[in-house]
C-alpha cells in the first residue's frame, strides 16, 4: 500500500472510519455525558454534519447504500441475508471505483455486512479483507461456559438453521483486559500496521476502510471504559410509548436485543436494566473512540495526515429506550440520524458544522470528489447520492431540501421524507393480502422533538407538500 501520489495529479488517500451502531451520542454533537475525545478532535479539524441520515436503519442495507451510492429502494435489498450482487451483479462499489483509478483498496473489520448468510464482496478489495468478530466474549460465564451463542452464530454464518436452540450470550461484559482482547483493538492495530506500510512505500494512493464494531451489541469493552461513567448520571428516555395515533406496525418490541441474556420484554422496562444498557452503550462507544484515536495518531505520526481524506460514518442510529424501543429497525429519528464527520486537507475548514441534509448515499460521490477522482458516472449503477464538496467548502451551501430513508415491516414499506422540520412516512402495502390504502405518519421536530404525536390527520397542508416531494422519488424496487 502506498503513501499517496506526490506527482501533482491531486490524488489523495482515503481513510474511511465505519462505526457500527453509532448514533450522534458524542461530545462534538453536544452530548454532555459521552467521553469521545478522539472523534471530537477529528470533528474539530474538519466538518461535522448535524443533519445526516442513513438510508435504512439496519447494517447490511446501510452498508450497501454507502458502498454502492444507491438507496435500498433502488437496489431492492432490504434485509441482512441477501448479497447485493444478486440484485446488481455488475455494480462498481466505492472501493472498486478507487482501485480502478490506481488505488489500493483494503478493508479491515466490519465493512460490508458478513453474517446471517451474507458474505463479503471480494471484488471490492485489492487484497483479501481482514475480518474480525462482531460478537465475541472473553469471560466463559458470558457464554454458558464457552458455548456458541445465537448472535455469535448469526455473525459467523454457523448453525443458521438452528439458531433458536443455541444459548443466549450476555448482553454485556466488563473484564479487566487490554484493548486488543476485543475486535476493535485488533482492528486499530491492523490499521496502524497498514498506515506504517503506506509510509514506507510511497507512490501509490490508498483507500483504507476500517470497520469498528462497537458500540454494537454485546457491550463487551475493557473495564476501564466502563469506569469512565457513573450509571447514575445517565438520563433515561423521556418518552417511552409509541407516538399517539401512530400505526401499530411502525414500532417494534424486543427483536435483536432479546437474543442476549438476561434481557426480555419485561425487564427492559426496569430502570436498572435500562441504566445497564445505556452504560454499556457509552462504555463501548468510548472504547471504539480510543481505538480510532490510535489510528488517527498513527496517520499523523507517519506523515500521511496532510494528504489523506478522513471520513467517519455511523451506519445508523440506535434507540436507547425512546418509544420503548432498543436497537434499530425503525423509521424514527433516534434510529436514522447518524454522525458524519469529514476532514479533507485544503477543503474543509477546522471546526465547521453544517445543517445540510445528508444521506449515506452522498458519501460515494463526495469521497471520490475529495480524492481527486472523476465523478462516478460511467459505472453500471445509477448513483442516488450527491457530491457534497460544495458544502464542505462553504457550509451555507444548500444542495437539497430533504433526506430520504425507508424501512420494511409486516408486508409494508415505509418510505420517509425528512426535512429540517418534519418527517413524513408513507407505509404502502407490498403484500397482496393486505388490501389497504397507504398509512401515514407525520412528526414536527420543531414543536415535538420526541415524536409523541402523529400529526398526519391534522396537518393536511404539510402532508400535501411532503407527499409531493415523495412523488419525485422513483417507485421502489420490490423486495428481492
Amino acid at each position: 500500500m502506498g503513501a499517496g501520489d506526490s506527482s501533482g495529479n491531486g490524488r489523495r488517500n482515503v481513510l474511511l472510519l465505519l462505526v457500527d451502531d453509532l448514533k450522534p451520542a458524542l461530545g462534538c454533537y453536544g452530548d454532555p455525558i459521552a467521553k469521545s475525545p478522539n472523534i471530537d478532535r477529528l470533528a474539530a479539524g474538519g466538518m461535522r454534519f448535524d443533519m445526516a441520515y442513513c438510508n435504512q436503519a439496519v447494517c447490511a442495507p446501510s452498508r450497501n447504500n454507502l458502498f454502492l451510492g444507491m438507496r435500498s429502494t433502488s437496489i431492492g435489498v432490504y434485509g441482512l441475508s441477501r448479497n447485493f450482487r444478486k440484485a446488481i451483479p455488475d455494480a462498481v462499489t466505492m472501493p472498486q471505483y478507487f482501485s480502478r483509478h490506481g488505488y489500493e483498496s483494503i478493508a479491515v473489520g466490519k465493512t460490508f455486512h458478513v453474517g446471517h448468510g451474507n458474505e463479503d464482496d471480494e471484488a471490492s478489495w485489492t487484497r483479501p479483507a481482514i475480518h474480525e468478530k462482531v460478537v465475541e466474549y472473553h469471560l466463559p460465564e458470558s457464554t454458558d461456559g464457552g458455548q456458541l451463542t445465537r448472535e455469535e452464530a448469526y455473525f459467523s454464518n454457523q448453525e443458521l438453521g438452528n439458531i433458536g436452540s443455541l444459548p443466549r450470550g450476555s448482553a454485556w461484559e466488563k473484564a479487566d483486559v487490554d484493548d486488543e482482547t476485543y475486535a476493535d483493538g485488533r482492528i486499530a492495530g491492523h490499521g496502524i500496521r497498514l498506515l506504517r506500510e503506506a509510509a514506507e512505500r510511497p507512490g501509490k494512493p490508498f483507500f483504507l476502510a476500517l470497520g469498528f464494531v462497537k458500540p454494537h451489541l454485546p457491550f463487551t469493552a475493557p473495564a476501564k471504559y466502563w469506569d469512565l461513567y457513573d450509571p447514575a448520571d445517565f438520563s433515561l428516555a423521556g418518552y417511552t410509548r409509541p407516538p399517539k395515533d401512530a400505526p401499530p406496525f411502525a414500532g417494534k418490541s424486543g427483536g435483536e436485543i432479546v437474543n442476549y441474556s438476561p434481557l426480555n420484554t419485561d425487564n427492559l422496562r426496569e430502570e436498572s436494566t435500562q441504566r445497564q444498557l445505556i452504560h454499556g452503550y457509552y462504555a463501548s462507544l468510548s472504547y471504539a473512540d480510543a481505538q480510532i484515536g490510535k489510528v488517527l495518531a498513527a496517520l499523523e505520526q507517519f506523515g500521511l495526515e496532510d494528504n489523506t481524506v478522513v471520513v467517519l460514518w455511523g451506519d445508523h442510529g440506535w434507540h436507547l429506550g425512546d418509544h420503548g424501543i432498543w436497537t434499530k429497525h425503525t423509521n424514527y429519528e433516534q434510529c436514522n440520524r447518524i454522525p458524519v464527520i469529514v476532514r479533507a486537507p485544503g477543503v474543509t475548514k477546522p471546526g465547521t458544522a453544517s445543517n445540510h441534509l445528508v444521506e449515506t448515499v452522498d458519501l460515494y460521490p463526495t469521497i471520490a470528489g475529495l480524492a481527486g477522482l472523476p465523478a462516478p458516472e460511467q459505472i453500471p449503477q445509477k448513483i442516488d447520492g450527491i457530491n457534497l464538496v460544495p458544502v464542505l467548502r462553504d457550509p451555507s451551501t444548500i444542495l437539497r431540501d430533504h433526506a430520504f430513508h425507508c424501512y420494511p415491516r409486516g408486508g409494508r414499506l415505509g418510505r420517509a421524507i425528512r426535512t429540517r422540520r418534519y418527517r413524513m412516512v408513507e407505509w404502502t402495502p407490498w403484500n397482496s393480502r393486505l388490501q389497504e390504502e397507504p398509512v401515514y405518519e407525520l412528526y414536527d421536530y420543531q414543536n415535538d422533538p420526541n415524536e409523541t404525536v402523529n400529526l398526519a390527520e391534522s396537518s393536511p397542508e404539510v402532508m400535501n407538500r411532503l407527499k409531493a416531494i415523495l412523488a419525485t422519488h422513483p417507485e421502489p424496487v420490490k423486495l428481492q
